[in-house]
């Protein structure tokens, strides 16, 4: 039996990259996932799969989180299937070309905000009213909420948003022993983030981190998998910095 043996864990963003290697880290642990996907019903159904060759429980659910409602309809949708709420991971984001601040419409900082942030309130809401007493909430962020680089002025606002939200109910949450929490990556190797810096120069970031490297999903993966298990009991209201020293 695995430590999150008899839990239930809603994931969102779940079929590739960091999410991908959160559900299937859970799941790993015993226990069982649903997770959202946006459009790739293929990646969604390969996770599944590989979850399900190692003897676990998964099952992706397509929503657009573009659509507020969506939040809440995953989170119920893991209530009403599995009969609980354990864990919560809000992992989606919106990905966009970084652009300049003068140069940014209101619809692009309306989508990211949606999706990053206001999902993550609706949620963290539904969490708040429905799971079940000792829970854990994490909530995953960005580096650059600290270090701030040109171009991404709605991802690091909607970021930062999530980072308050997870103190406030770190407070509101804890006399039920609910741990809220988020985990801010450094340069991680997905798909996201070769998309949201074409041309990059991962090789100098490699350089100016400590550990030599860019991070894998798996990593952050095994952070939020401590965050969500029994030995992250004595955490609430903190921000771990996943980032191979970077910063």
């Amino acid at each position: 039996m695995g430590v999150l043996t008899g839990k239930v864990a809603v994931v969102t963003g779940g079929s590739r990259g960091i999410g991908r290697a959160v559900v299937e880290r859970l799941a790993r642990d015993g226990a069982e996932v649903v997770f959202s996907y946006a459009r790739n019903a293929e990646a969604a159904e390969d996770v599944e799969r590989v979850v399900r060759s190692a003897g676990g429980s998964a099952h992706g659910v397509r929503l657009d989180f573009a659509e507020p409602a969506s939040a809440e309809q995953l989170t119920a949708d893991a209530v009403r299937r599995l009969g609980g709420l354990d864990i919560l991971v809000n992992n989606a984001a919106a990905s966009f070309t970084p652009v300049p601040l003068a140069e940014t419409d209101e619809a692009l900082f309306d989508r990211v905000m949606t999706v990053n942030a206001k999902t993550t309130f609706l949620t963290m809401r539904y969490a708040a009213r429905h799971m079940r007493e000792d829970g854990r909430i994490v909530n995953i962020s960005t580096l650059n909420t600290a270090h701030p680089v040109p171009g991404i002025s709605p991802y690091v606002a909607s970021k930062g948003a999530v980072e308050q939200l997870t103190a406030v109910a770190a407070q509101e949450l804890g006399p039920r022993g609910i741990t809220v929490n988020t985990v801010s990556p450094g340069a991680t190797d997905t798909d996201l983030l070769r998309e949201a810096n074409p041309g990059g120069d991962f090789q100098r970031v490699t350089r100016v981190t400590p550990l030599g490297r860019l991070g894998l999903p798996t990593d952050i993966a095994d952070v939020v998998a401590f965050l969500a298990g029994p030995d992250g009991r004595w955490l609430t209201g903190q921000n771990l910095r996943a980032t191979g020293g970077l910063l």
